[in-house]
């Protein structure tokens, strides 16, 4: 007994956009990998210094952000931080959580293509949203 096989189409659109989510995840993934690698073996100096680091484990969110000896600022500050081994790993944190952006961004022009404007504006304000949300205009820090 023969079992057959639904054939599902998938449209252009969730192809492209599921592509772009998964070489980003890769990318993604690929940094952590590395970033991380860097962070064990010392490569970047981390900002708290590891024979410090078990201090910060006991504090609430609010005492670790405003240690006086290493102070760390919310929003985007981190990007000024990026010299130190324990703040590179942010940047594929913001690769895995900025690719959907990219995911939303890169469907508008197919989904106008088919001439599907309601599904295009959508998407465009998904883009518009996230961009804000992430910028931090809006006062939430950027996260």
């Amino acid at each position: 007994m023969s079992e057959k096989i639904a054939k599902v189409e998938v449209a252009e659109e969730q192809l492209l956009y599921a592509n772009i989510l998964n070489k980003g995840m890769v990318v993604g993934l690929l940094g952590l990998l590395i970033t991380f690698g860097i962070y064990v073996f010392g490569i970047l100096d981390p900002y708290i210094p590891l024979n410090k680091l078990s201090e910060f484990w006991k504090l609430d969110v609010t005492s670790y952000l405003t240690n006086p000896d290493y102070p760390i600022h919310a929003g985007w500050a981190w990007v000024s931080q990026l010299h130190y081994g324990d703040f590179l790993n942010f940047v594929p944190i913001a690769i895995l959580a900025g690719v959907t952006i990219i995911c939303y961004a890169a469907i508008i022009p197919t989904l106008l293509r088919s001439n599907d404007k309601i599904f295009a504006i959508i998407a465009a304000l998904e883009v518009l949203v996230l961009v804000v949300a992430a910028s931090g205009i809006l006062g939430s820090g950027g996260h």
